[in-house]
């Protein structure tokens, strides 16, 4: 089958799963409910996998675009989830999605804040998670080693670090994704490559090991999805479908900087949080000019939203942190924009084997980001925890678990749509964006010049069209908010929304 989704698929996929009975019902189409769906399929099960929105709707859009070999997680002693996430990165880097992923480098200033040791110790860290690299096999020239640079070469990098005192640099390197809705997408649309039927506005009501009772959220119509296995990718809500699980949500915080605030920033920052000893804010540069200042880790109390919003307190805390190494603070004003989401952190009272360790009752910060796959007593097999580096181990752990009798997983080498060869002469930005696809994309401008058009931050009506007619977007939010990541800002989205309007006409 082709990878193209849009709204002609979802009608007619939708009317064949209210009939079939498929060996696999996923529930949630983020990072992991998508790779889920994706390891299945190319199984050769039969899938059906709903969303009550859209895909990447919930937390998968809400990362540090980080796809990183778990230096942190070395740190607090997780060496395991630490040499899990080496090994999905270099899966990533090589073989999955190499358009889409690719080493970024980042300076940790060397400020008077930061002591000659803790700077040695830091170093020692780096040094560990290169020899993670190495023995996963990532080579060098994609992933460079770390080193120390002089105050010189850090100003060069980022000259709005503060001068004063300045005794240079750490430099390291680790893995970014240009894009984490835009993964999620590739995940989806290779899943529907092999038979994957990917049903978003269908919201799962109710949840048993042999299918669901679900609402298409466009006509309000409810009916049954008959399935052999169920599979509960819903994140951090999915104590809301399958009660037993216990999580513990955790709300992650970035500032989106106009560009500029940072001068001409060629590299990430890692800034040292004050009072911890292995934390750092991260500030990204964005292709766009954006600049995401993050992250947060604040315990979420009472109900969970759809869409949670970024504080006026974790917006402070942002400016004051990354202000420190700055060489003029960051002000209100700087901020264009600002993104919350909700990490679904394993509470440490599941019990589950491969569940979090540490106390019930400690910080969110300090909960570990191991997955865990927990079966309940209907039959339903729920998945949580990890993060987007691990979001196909947690998948093949999840489809191994229900459906024992599958066949191995294929996907740790199983390129997706989009990760072959580019054309020579290819614009940059659109390669990064769909790598061997982008010559598509180049199609529709030379068939209609006025798709050439820019809409913001550089993308044209071409690709909002493009995303109607093969991404699966339904409707403006969808193209504004996942497909582009134009609605981050609000007048951004202002200027945007009658080309993207306009665009929803070319389905």
């Amino acid at each position: 089958m082709n990878s193209s989704l849009n709204a002609a698929r979802r009608r007619w996929e939708l009317d064949e799963a209210r009939t079939d009975v498929v060996d696999v019902l996923v529930v949630g189409l983020g990072a992991t409910g998508a790779g889920v769906a994706l390891d299945a399929a190319s199984r050769g099960l039969s899938v059906a996998a709903v969303d009550a929105h859209d895909l990447a709707f919930g937390t998968s859009r809400w990362s540090s675009k980080l796809i990183h070999g778990g230096l942190r997680y070395l740190a607090s002693g997780q060496v395991g989830v630490a040499w899990e996430s080496a090994v999905e990165r270099d899966a990533l880097l090589r073989f999955i999605a190499p358009h889409l992923v690719a080493a970024h480098p980042y300076l940790l200033p060397l400020t008077p804040d930061v002591p000659r040791t803790q700077a040695a110790a830091l170093m020692a860290g780096y040094r560990l998670g290169d020899a993670l690299r190495a023995a996963s096999g990532t080579p060098r020239r994609l992933l460079p080693g770390p080193s120390r640079v002089a105050a010189g070469r850090a100003l060069a990098l980022a000259p709005s670090l503060r001068a004063d005192g300045l005794r240079g640099a750490l430099l390291s390197w680790d893995g970014r994704v240009v894009d984490d809705a835009r993964l999620v997408v590739a995940l989806a649309r290779t899943a529907a490559a092999h038979g994957a039927r990917i049903l978003t506005r269908c919201r799962a009501l109710a949840l048993g090991g042999d299918g669901a009772r679900v609402r298409d959220e466009l006509t309000g119509e409810e009916f049954d999805i008959r399935a052999r296995a169920v599979i509960n990718a819903t994140g951090v809500w999915a104590g809301e479908l399958t009660p037993s699980v216990a999580l513990r949500p955790s709300r992650g915080t970035h500032l989106v900087l106009r560009p500029g605030a940072l001068g001409a920033l060629r590299a990430g920052l890692h800034v040292p949080i004050p009072g911890e000893r292995a934390r750092f804010a991260l500030v990204l540069p964005q292709a766009d000019g954006r600049v995401y200042a993050g992250l947060t880790d604040e315990p979420l109390d009472g109900p969970v939203p759809d869409v949670p919003e970024a504080p006026e307190s974790d917006v402070a805390f942002l400016l004051d942190v990354v202000g420190t190494a700055l060489d003029r603070p960051l002000r209100r004003a700087d901020v264009a924009g600002a993104f919350a989401g909700l990490r679904p952190l394993v509470d440490g009272r599941v019990g589950a084997a491969d569940a979090a360790s540490g106390p019930a009752g400690g910080r969110s910060a300090d909960l570990s980001r191991r997955h865990a796959v927990l079966r309940s007593p209907d039959g339903v097999v729920t998945v949580v925890g990890g993060k987007l580096t691990t979001y196909r181990r947690m998948a093949e752990d999840a489809v191994d678990a229900a459906c024992p009798h599958a066949r191995a997983s294929r996907t740790a080498r199983l390129p997706l749509v989009g990760a072959g060869p580019v054309r020579p002469g290819t614009p940059g930005r659109l390669a990064r964006r769909y790598g061997s696809e982008a010559w598509a994309v180049r199609d529709l401008m030379r068939e209609d010049p006025a798709l050439a058009e820019p809409v913001a931050l550089g993308i044209t009506r071409a690709e909002l069209v493009w995303a109607v007619r093969h991404e699966g977007a339904l409707d403006a939010a969808d193209l504004l908010d996942r497909r582009t990541r134009i609605g981050l800002v609000a007048e951004d989205r202002a200027a945007a929304l009658p080309a993207a309007e306009a665009a929803l006409a070319y389905s």
